[in-house]
Formats: C-alpha cells, sequence, structure tokens
C-alpha cells in the first residue's frame, strides 16, 4: 500500500470542497436564488458533500485496489 496520510485525504477533501461549492454557489445564482438561498445552498452542499467525498476516498484507499501497482520491496 502506498505512503498516503489520512491527512492528505483530509486536505484534498476540504481544497476540492471550496472549489466545487463555490461553483455550486455561482450555478444557483445564475439561476436566480436569491443571496440568502444562495448561502445557504452553498453551506449546505459544502458540509455534505465534504463528508461524501471523504468517505469515498478512504474507502477508495482502503478497499478497491483498481489501479494501484504493487510496490516492488
Amino acid at each position: 500500500m502506498s505512503d498516503v496520510s489520512r491527512k492528505r485525504h483530509l486536505l484534498k477533501a476540504v481544497t476540492w470542497r471550496i472549489i466545487a461549492s463555490i461553483t455550486t454557489a455561482i450555478i444557483a445564482w445564475t439561476f436566480g436564488l436569491p443571496p440568502k438561498a444562495v448561502g445557504a445552498v452553498f453551506v449546505a452542499d459544502l458540509i455534505i458533500k465534504f463528508v461524501l467525498y471523504y468517505a469515498h476516498e478512504r474507502v477508495w484507499y482502503n478497499y478497491i485496489r483498481i489501479g494501484v501497482k504493487k510496490d516492488a520491496t
């Protein structure tokens, strides 16, 4: 198994969620949602999808071996 820490997975989840949640908020604003609703969508999207992404990342790291080469050692 490669040497990837939980901290790396956590930081990837945080940075990706910021990018993706800003994108979602821009889409909500473009569709004409009022600012309060855009803010609510942003916060909900940030929290819910952060938890799902982190769990997904850890499941793939721990259980899914597709595309992972074994160490030569």
